[in-house]
């Protein structure tokens, strides 16, 4: 994916299960200190500081705070299509990708040319960012909101090791094992 963290990964690197053990206790909580998670997984404080170490190095993983959009007073979620004319998709994302509330920005290929997501505080701060400032960036054509009534699931931790490019060659070496 052009743009993402993993794009800039030096290399693929398999996940064994105990990586992916690793990254599951880091999910639970991301301060866990390596003794902790090396006493969890029979393992050797070094041997946790180096693979988180690996992980980290390739792209493969990253420990990061997620806040909750609703505890920091956004009340409203929209996704939001966009229609570009005149400008190319990648230069118009880029500049709506420099709006604070704008969370995510991806080019993609159907009735839209970009899709973002944003969070506004209110119904009038959401007016004043769609109807003047996002409407206002050069080459955007047609914008099409849709509001979020409620998140069902918002999951930033999800990777689906099991289905992964690399599933098949761990499988292959945790049956070796």
């Amino acid at each position: 994916m052009r743009g993402s963290p993993a794009a800039a990964a030096p290399a693929l690197i398999e996940l064994d299960t105990t990586d992916e053990a690793i990254i599951t206790l880091l999910r639970a909580d991301g301060r866990a200190p390596y003794r902790a998670i090396a006493r969890e997984l029979g393992l050797t404080e070094n041997t946790v500081r180096a693979r988180v170490r690996r992980l980290e190095e390739s792209n493969t993983m990253r420990v990061v705070a997620v806040t909750d959009i609703e505890a920091a007073g956004f009340g409203m979620l929209l996704a939001i299509g966009v229609q570009v004319e005149g400008r190319s998709p990648e230069t118009v994302a880029r500049a709506l990708a420099e709006f604070p509330e704008v969370f995510s920005v991806n080019v993609v290929v159907g009735a839209q040319d970009i899709e973002i997501l944003v969070v506004t505080r209110d119904q009038a701060s959401l007016g004043e960012l769609v109807g003047e400032r996002l409407a206002a960036v050069p080459g955007v054509r047609r914008l099409t909101p849709a509001l979020a009534l409620d998140v069902l699931k918002n999951q930033p931790d999800w990777v689906p090791f099991h289905d992964a490019p690399f599933a098949d060659a761990t499988a292959r070496d945790d049956s070796a094992a």
